[in-house]
């Protein structure tokens, strides 16, 4: 098959889950013996690094990336609540990309058109006028959830409010959206259900991400007995979360385990992490490589407070044999039984009781690790999870 995959983020290199989770796609697609073409937005936040990507990577998928420029505008945000649109997909569309999009559609006939993300569904228009391709949505989370749980975590009311408005025209959106694809993808089973909630009548298949496992190798040697948090620090989510973390559970944390220290890492770090000073965090910023930073602690906590989707850094860490203590909003679409392969904490009170319960029972926390180790290996391996998506393809062909 031959299939143009449309990006809202470089997927390479990958820097962040999403880009993980596109490149793995495109990675699995080509080994299986496909054809992927690659057509990406980059933006201010996720700049396109050619001079970083290998020649045999560029010439296989023909990459080209053009610049959107997505940063929030007053006046634009302000019009559409006159016009009514969703301001946060339309700052996805550009002329140049579509311009970009239409010559090579009038260039080369594609049998998938796959688009990563609800952000590059405004290209539908154009999609439909040059090519006969089956256009599939690749689902990696539902936005408008997202918004509504910040919304209702917001105190501010006018704040809040807008968060409403905001969420309310996405789901608006996303209703209307599905109905123009040919199939969606989705990443989680609880998406699945949401997107069967909503009436979708469109061919559903729910496929996690997965992962190369022959990368994702934890040392002999024991990590260092730590706390860490790993994840783009630009994403909403993950700053309400930490913020969360360090103001309601670090300090008792920090009472009961003084010595003990939390490791923050992650891209766009902002200041009011950087400089702060909570005792014994550090913060660490971008690290070269997460695979070598997560196989040098043990205690892998995500406290996401509003999400959808999958965590891919969940599953990394599992995959390398890491304890995850997360919400149950932050561990959506894995399935894991608590506490055999992760620990599920909601309060502060429950974080702490996990954090004491690995720290004071290693024998347990190590077995804890290798069972994590192993539903990676029985369902988040890249390998069986593009064949499904191949078999999903093919279906809709026939």
């Amino acid at each position: 098959m031959k299939i143009l995959q449309l990006c809202h983020k470089p997927p390479a290199p990958p820097k962040d889950g999403g880009c993980i989770a596109m490149n793995n796609i495109t990675a699995g697609l080509m080994q299986a013996g496909h054809e992927v073409r690659l057509l990406t937005i980059y933006t201010h936040k996720h700049d396109f690094e050619l001079e970083n990507l290998s020649k045999k990577y560029i010439e296989s998928t023909k990459i080209q990336g053009v610049h959107v420029d997505t940063r929030v505008n007053l006046v634009d945000a302000f019009s559409s609540l006159i016009t009514q649109d969703s301001y946060n997909i339309s700052r996805f569309f550009s002329a140049d990309f579509d311009i970009k999009l239409s010559q090579i559609l009038k260039k080369e006939n594609f049998d998938i058109i796959h688009l990563e993300s609800l952000f590059m569904t405004p290209y539908i228009a154009t999609i439909r006028r040059f090519s006969e391709a089956k256009v599939v949505l690749r689902s990696h989370n539902l936005e408008y959830i997202i918004w509504e749980r910040v919304a209702q975590g917001t105190k501010n009311p006018a704040k809040r409010a807008y968060l409403k408005y905001l969420s309310k025209k996405l789901k608006d959106y996303e209703l209307d959206v599905i109905t123009q694809m040919d199939g969606i993808a989705s990443i989680s089973k609880e998406d699945a259900e949401n997107y069967r909630s909503l009436g979708l009548k469109k061919p559903l298949v729910n496929i996690p991400f997965g992962i190369d496992l022959e990368k994702y190798q934890a040392p002999d040697e024991a990590p260092e007995a730590a706390l860490f948090h790993l994840g783009a620090m630009d994403w909403r989510p993950n700053i309400e979360g930490v913020l969360w973390f360090l103001d309601e559970v670090w300090p008792k944390v920090h009472h009961a385990h003084p010595k003990l220290k939390f490791y923050l890492a992650g891209r766009h770090m902002p200041k009011e992490l950087t400089e702060s000073d909570y005792p014994n965090v550090e913060i660490i910023g971008e690290v070269p490589s997460a695979i070598d930073f997560m196989n040098s602690k043990q205690i892998m906590v995500v406290p996401l407070l509003s999400a959808g989707g999958i965590r891919v850094k969940i599953i990394e860490g599992m995959a390398l044999k890491k304890n995850v203590i997360s919400t149950s909003i932050g561990a959506e679409g894995i399935n894991a039984q608590n506490p055999h392969d992760l620990h599920l904490a909601e309060s502060p009170e429950d974080f702490v009781q996990a954090i004491n319960h690995l720290l004071q029972n290693p024998d347990a926390a190590k077995e804890q690790g290798l069972a994590a180790r192993k539903i990676v290996e029985e369902r988040f391996d890249n390998k069986v999870l593009t064949q499904q998506l191949v078999d999903f393809y093919k279906d809709l062909l026939s």
